[in-house]
């Protein structure tokens, strides 16, 4: 992506995500060369695979697989309060962003294959009576909502209806 083209998608890229950052009360790493690579890398899984996966870890190829890490990925939130980033560190704390606070190095949470499994089969506990509408959860920030179907767009992190989980 070195060519103008690559570059002007890149900024053009950038500047959409520190928008949409900062409008939910989010910050990019303040290393704009450093955040502009991993734009590169999102903007390459985009035209790969078809959808935004985290540049910084192996994406199977399926959306469904891997729509945990489609940036924002469900993992940045519990990142950002514990380390200061997420795991790639295209998000920063705003402790972090204006210097107060130190990033750490961020394992992976990402559960290894077999534990998502497991995941999965322990799942939400259901309540005694049926509720009127089911509860939809954002995978990224958690935001739930009770409706016939999820949002289009979360209202707090701005994440797509697809990652949106049925929770009850």
């Amino acid at each position: 992506m070195k060519e103008d083209g690559g570059r002007d998608e890149t900024d053009q890229y950038y500047r959409q995500l520190r928008s949409e950052a900062d409008a939910s009360g989010y910050s990019l790493n303040p290393d704009g060369a450093f955040a502009r690579e991993l734009v590169e890398g999102l903007i390459a899984n985009r035209k790969r695979y078809g959808y935004e996966s985290c540049p910084c870890r192996l994406a199977s190829g399926h959306a469904a697989s891997d729509r945990d890490i489609v940036c924002p990925c469900d993992y940045r939130d519990a990142d950002l309060a514990e380390y200061g980033a997420c795991y790639c560190a295209l998000y920063v704390s705003r402790d972090a962003c204006i210097g107060r606070k130190e990033v750490c190095p961020v394992p992976e949470r990402r559960p290894q294959a077999g534990e998502a499994d497991m995941e999965k089969k322990e799942g939400p506990s259901v309540p005694e009576a049926p509720l009127p509408y089911p509860v939809w959860r954002c995978r990224v920030c958690g935001y739930l909502c009770a409706r016939e179907g999820p949002p289009a767009v979360c209202p707090i992190c701005k994440a797509r209806e697809d990652r949106f989980e049925r929770f009850m």
